[in-house]
């Protein structure tokens, strides 16, 4: 708990650091709180569960959706299974998201149904990193098996910085066709729509009631800034608290920066009253 509130983290990285680009360990470095790499990771790159759950623990943080990720062109390999580890050390704290990509995952369904089965709480897509559009006819099995299970589906909404990256793959007009298509299909924008879409994003949250903008990434104070055409009011309520750790200084430094520019009322629902309605086995 964080000052009273249950606080999800809908968005963290743990990754074996040697599966990845070297440009990753400069995010992490750079955006990071200083010798969190060193703290949680050991000498041969693999995170410390119990390390990782103790520093969780002191931020406050109830439940973690750990992402893993599939994108040679940019960042490298988040490989799942390589989270389960860290689920097995405390399953009621660490929820893994499942990761497919279609220029990798043949048949895309039955990978997808394999990270469900190890009890991924959603399926993120990171068509940025991944090279490829959320409207391709290849991922329409997967949201077919997302469909029918009630799983959401996560898409990184939002520019990126690593080499490789096709951030023209992010704008959530390409969403638009897959629900219509899948009307029952919970969607989460991960990082809000960040650089060029924050309007598009806010919209289709707002005007669709299975759309969520999911903040990591965003600098909490900037969010009126980012969202002024829109009442923020009514927006918060669509939103779920999300860091990108381990790019950030602290999740419960953030979880408060938030809380300061939204609602009293919704503050219960921006930290992680949204986010257990809208994840898999989170209420």
């Amino acid at each position: 708990m964080l000052d009273g509130h249950r606080l999800i983290d809908a968005h963290v990285h743990v990754p074996v650091l040697g599966s990845l680009k070297p440009a990753w360990t400069d995010w992490a470095r750079d955006f990071g709180r200083g010798g969190v790499l060193d703290e949680i990771w050991d000498a041969g790159g693999r995170p410390r569960p119990a390390a990782l759950d103790r520093l969780f623990a002191d931020e406050g943080v109830d439940t973690a959706l750990l992402f893993c990720e599939y994108s040679p062109k940019a960042t490298g390999y988040q490989e799942f299974d390589d989270l389960l580890p860290l689920v097995d050390h405390n399953p009621e704290r660490f929820r893994p998201v499942a990761n497919v990509n279609p220029h990798l995952h043949h048949p895309i369904a039955r990978e997808l149904t394999r990270q469900l089965d190890r009890g991924a709480a959603a399926l993120k897509l990171h068509p940025v990193h991944g090279g490829f559009r959320v409207d391709e006819a290849a991922l329409y099995p997967a949201y077919s098996v997302l469909a029918e299970r009630r799983i959401p589906l996560i898409v990184h909404c939002g520019t990126s910085s690593f080499p490789g990256s096709t951030n023209a793959n992010a704008d959530p007009v390409f969403l638009d066709t897959v629900l219509r298509d899948f009307p029952s299909l919970t969607v989460v924008l991960a990082h809000g729509g960040r650089g060029w879409w924050y309007d598009a994003a806010a919209f289709l949250a707002l005007s669709r009631p299975n759309v969520w903008i999911e903040l990591s990434g965003l600098p909490p104070k900037r969010l009126p800034e980012y969202y002024a055409k829109f009442d923020l009011g009514r927006l918060s309520r669509k939103w779920i608290f999300g860091t990108d750790w381990p790019g950030v200084p602290g999740q419960a430094l953030n979880a408060r920066a938030i809380a300061a520019v939204v609602p009293d009322d919704v503050v219960p629902l921006v930290l992680g009253g949204n986010a257990a309605g809208v994840y898999a086995g989170l209420s």
